[in-house]
């Protein structure tokens, strides 16, 4: 290697997203503890992948709904449907605010020395726009839905949609970091 090269990045660190970075002291092999402020600044640094992901999705949902009320047929909706309309504009509007509002505290913040906590309350917010985000397409879902398909079908499409939500967002998700809990505790013992 000459003396411009520089030494290549472990190849590690690219999946290193959900890779656990406790200490592994006392383990053959193990690699060392990852020092707090790598491991703040790695956290920030996913929780900024996973905001631009979301953004970009809500934004473009939220532009759609924004439209739909200059449309002709808007103004023969019946009551009903134009309050699931406000709802969904308003749930588009509170998720896009959760999810953008993390930039806001990162920029009033920044030289604070206060990124793990940063990092925390932008987490929080990430949660919950992720809520408004699905109540966002199911109420989007039902709108057009109810257009679509006669009786209750809509309402049952909706709530199967929603179902999948819950159990691709939050429920396999808590199911494998519990997985993940058990692993650690019994590589302790």
């Amino acid at each position: 290697m000459t003396m411009t090269e520089q030494p290549a990045e472990p190849r590690e660190k690219e999946g290193a997203c959900c890779a656990r970075h406790d200490d592994h002291a006392g383990r053959p092999g193990a690699e060392p503890p990852e020092p707090a402020r790598e491991r703040v600044n790695r956290r920030w640094n996913e929780v900024l992948q996973e905001t631009r992901v979301t953004q970009t999705g809500v934004q473009i949902l939220f532009g759609f709904l924004l439209s739909v009320a200059f449309t002709p047929l808007f103004r023969e909706l019946e009551t009903p449907d134009k309050v699931i309309y406000v709802m969904t504009v308003v749930f588009g509007a509170s998720a896009t605010g959760s999810l953008i509002a993390p930039v806001s505290i990162h920029r009033f913040l920044s030289g604070q020395r206060m990124k793990d906590e940063v990092v925390k309350t932008a987490g929080r917010l990430m949660m919950c726009g992720m809520v408004l985000l699905a109540l966002t397409i199911g109420c989007t879902l039902l709108l057009i839905l109810r257009f679509v398909v006669p009786g209750v079908l809509a309402e049952v499409l909706v709530g199967g949609v929603m179902l999948w939500f819950g159990l691709c967002w939050y429920v396999l998700p808590l199911r494998l970091r519990r997985k993940g809990a058990r692993r650690a505790e019994r590589e302790q013992a």
